[in-house]
This record gives structure tokens, sequence and C-alpha cells, in this order.
């Protein structure tokens, strides 16, 4: 049996994001909520790692293998930038549910790959608004297109 697994917190990084911290328990928490609401039929073939990764301008969340050769994880990595609280709920459940889609199409996951290219076709698109989440996705865009370059502009280092 395969689970969800926490992934251990980088104490180097920016702790101070106030009461009720977005950690790695909480962003577990978040992808648990997700699967069973949008993806019950979504079988984790393997153990499934979620953790937030570093502070990062462009890119929201990537997914990839961990280390091992046979058998091997896989690691849901979110931006940094996502523990922060004046980052709404929604764009990290947007993206959680992004990369849990990849997963799904057989991207660095034990299931058959449906497609040639991760994005092909606008698969990932495709598949989330089959499952109801179109105003999920329009929110999130809406909210990055107006918020995100200023965000960075004063939280990334400038």
């Amino acid at each position: 049996m395969f689970k969800i697994i926490t992934f251990r917190a980088n104490t180097n990084r920016r702790q101070d994001f106030g009461e009720n911290p977005r950690d790695n328990k909480w962003l577990k928490n978040q992808l648990i909520n997700l699967k069973n609401r949008y993806f019950p039929d979504l079988e984790i073939a393997n153990n499934l790692i979620i953790k937030f990764g570093r502070p990062a301008k462009t890119r929201l969340g990537s997914i990839k293998h961990g280390r091992r050769r046979e058998n091997p994880n896989t690691i849901i990595t979110i931006n940094g930038h996502f523990q922060d609280r004046e980052i709404p709920d929604f764009v990290i459940d947007a993206t959680i549910l992004h990369e849990l889609t990849h997963y799904s199409q057989g991207w660095f996951s034990p299931h058959p790959r449906q497609h040639h290219y991760p994005h092909q076709g606008r698969a990932v698109k495709n598949e989330l608004t089959d499952r109801g989440l179109s105003d999920i996705l329009m929110l999130s865009r809406k909210w990055l297109k107006r918020n995100w370059r200023e965000y960075i502009k004063q939280n990334h280092g400038y």
C-alpha cells in the first residue's frame, strides 16, 4: 500500500507567516482533501510526497521522480512563496490540482501515459474542466495576472 507522505521542513527558509502557518503538513492535508474530492477514482500507486520548495518567480509547481531507481517516489513541489498567507488558497489548490492531473495522466507516476507531452492538446485544462474545476482555474489565473508581478517585486528580493 502506498501513501501520501509529509516532507520534513527546511528550517533555513522564512518562517514568519503568522498564525496557522502553511507548512508541509498543511500542504499534505490540502492534497488529500483535493484528491478525495476531485480525483476519487485516482489510485495513488507509489509514495507521493508533497512539499514546499524554494520561492520562485515563474514556476508555481512541479512534479518529478525521487532518487530511487526501483519503485521511485513521486515528489510534487509547490512554490515556496505560497507559504505566505497573502497568496489565496485557491491559487495553491489550482496548482496542486494541476500537478495531481499530471500524476493521474502518467507523468512521473506508475500510471500509463495518456499523452506524448504533458500539456499536449490542453490535456491538463481539459481534465480539470471535465472534473468541474474550471472556476478555480479561472480564479487562479485572474489572481495571478492581477497580483503576481507586484507580489514578486515586493517579496522576491528585489
